[in-house]
Parts: structure tokens; sequence; C-alpha cells
């Protein structure tokens, strides 16, 4: 088998992958509405084959294949397992809402899609069975068991850097309103509304467990968890200690603000410290061997035509 061959059924059975979490995923617009609009409007009610139908392919195909293979996937799959994905899950926003069996349902899927198309790929090949076939069937149905895990650390590490980005304002932002005069569950809500990021999404889940009956504490402790971002723990311990002590806050969070406006400042000088280290792969293996041909063809290809030996 050509290596081209192998090359591009490697691509395309990784966009199939990624087409179909891009399809898996949630819109943010209400469908629910849109259908009992569309239904209030006909004169005729609709039989149960149009309604099937009227459904996105998300919930007609891709979610009954989902259950099942999550059901499959977690009779074998360790309680302490599921329950960290569910914490990584928690970590990266829980993206499209998935628990951690529909998770583990995913990552089934695309193991058995990667692992299919390999294998009928190599089948028209004419490989012989064993070992090449095998082993590349093998070899890909583990790639795609793993692709979705890597997708899900690639949110988580995104996430965190949002609310690392984030943290320095939302601070300010905080220590002006508890200077104003609003106490400090205003202030989280002034902040919940005026940005649309994962910290102002983190700060509205607070106070929404907060009006559901938790304590404060509780809810910011949570948060923390949620988030896994050391700064984020240390603003949320401090917040938590002056409550205790009876400490104004006022004050905890303009030091707290200080002090997160320093580290910004020292990781961007540790991204400058690291940027001529980044860019010297990129200038030995991409620019200097260009700049050498610009330099150096012409005078190789006068020698050559003068027949002289190099």
């Amino acid at each position: 088998m050509s290596t081209p061959l192998i090359i591009g059924a490697v691509f395309v059975a990784i966009a199939i992958i990624f087409i179909v979490i891009a399809v898996g995923s949630r819109k943010p617009g209400d469908s629910l509405q849109s259908r009992l609009a569309e239904y209030s409007m006909r004169e005729t009610p609709a039989t149960l084959e149009e309604i099937e139908l009227s459904m996105p392919f998300r919930e007609r195909v891709l979610a009954p294949m989902i259950r099942r293979a999550s059901g499959f996937a977690v009779r074998f799959t360790p309680a302490k397992t599921l329950e960290s994905t569910r914490h990584k899950l928690d970590l990266a926003g829980n993206p499209n809402n998935w628990s951690p069996s529909e998770f583990f349902g995913i990552r089934v899927i695309a193991a058995i899609a990667l692992g299919g198309l390999i294998f009928f790929v190599l089948t028209l090949a004419k490989v012989e069975f064993f070992p090449n076939r095998f082993l590349f069937t093998l070899l890909f149905v583990v790639l795609g068991f793993m692709l979705p895990a890597l997708w899900l650390g690639n949110k988580i590490s995104g996430r965190k850097k949002s609310v690392i980005k984030s943290l320095p304002d939302a601070l300010d932002l905080l220590t002006i309103c508890v200077e104003a005069g609003l106490g400090f569950d205003q202030a989280i809500q002034k902040v919940a509304e005026k940005w649309e990021d994962e910290l102002s999404r983190s700060f509205a889940r607070v106070l929404h467990e907060i009006r559901l009956g938790k304590t404060r504490r509780e809810a910011l402790r949570d948060m923390s968890e949620r988030l896994d971002v050391s700064d984020v723990t240390s603003f949320i311990a401090a917040v938590i200690q002056a409550e205790q002590l009876g400490v104004s806050i006022a004050k905890v969070l303009r030091i707290q603000s200080d002090q997160m406006r320093v580290r910004r400042r020292q990781r961007a000088e540790e991204k400058a410290h690291q940027a001529p280290v980044k860019m010297l792969f990129p200038m030995v293996f991409l620019i200097f061997p260009a700049i050498w041909v610009v330099l150096l063809g012409p005078a190789i290809l006068q020698v050559m035509a003068t027949n002289v030996p190099l």
C-alpha cells in the first residue's frame, strides 16, 4: 500500500471524527421553541413521521448512537474513571452538556469509525490481513479512542487560559463595585453582566447556586474546583478567609487585584523571554534554508554551467 493513500485515509478519518463532534454539538438557538412555532402555524396536525424527520440530525441519528455506545462503554469502565472524566468535563466547562457515559460513548464511536475506515481502505488496497492490516487497524482504533480525550484536554487548557486572562479585569471591577458601596454578591452580578466569557459564566453560576440555597462559601469553593486555576483558588481562599475573620472585603479585593496585575505582567515577561527559544526552530529549519537557497543558488548554477567540479 502506498504511503500517500495511508496519509489520505488518516486525514479523512480525522476529518470525519471532528465533523461528527461538530454536528453533535448543541446550537445556541432554542430548537424546541422553533419546532413548536412551526407546528402552531399548521392547519392540520403533523404526523409522527413528520415530527421525527423535522428533528435535527444530531437528535435523530447521533444521539441514539451515542446512548447505545455509552451504555456499552459504562459496563467496562470503572467508577473511578467515570468520576475523573466528570471532573475533566467540569474543567472544560461541560461542553455540549455531555455526561461521562456519553463522552465514553463518543470515544467508542470514534474508535470504531476510525478503525473501520482504515480497515476498509487497507482492504481495497489488498493489503494482507496479518500483520499489516491487523496492526494498522488496531493502531487507528486506539488513535480514534484517544482523539476525543485530546480534544477535551485542549478545551480544558483553553478555558484555563481564558480565565487567567480575564481575572485581573474582573477583580478590578469587583473592587470598584465593592468600594462604591455594593455588596459582594451584587458586585459578582455586575461582573457576570459585564462580560461573556468563562469567568463571568462561572460567577453567574455561583450566584445561581446561592439563590438555590448554597452558602457563598460552598459556591465559591465549588467554583474553584471547577476552574482549577491557581489564581482563582488563591483569590477565593482570601475572600473566604476575610469573611470568616471579619476583614474588609474591599481591602482584600484591592490587594488581590494588585497581585493579579503583577502576576499578569510577570507572565508576559516570561513569555517574552521564551520567544527567542521558540523562534529558533522555525529560523533553523524554515528561514535559514530559504536564505541559503536564495544566496547560494545562483552561484551553484553558475558553477555547474562552467563545468567546474565542486
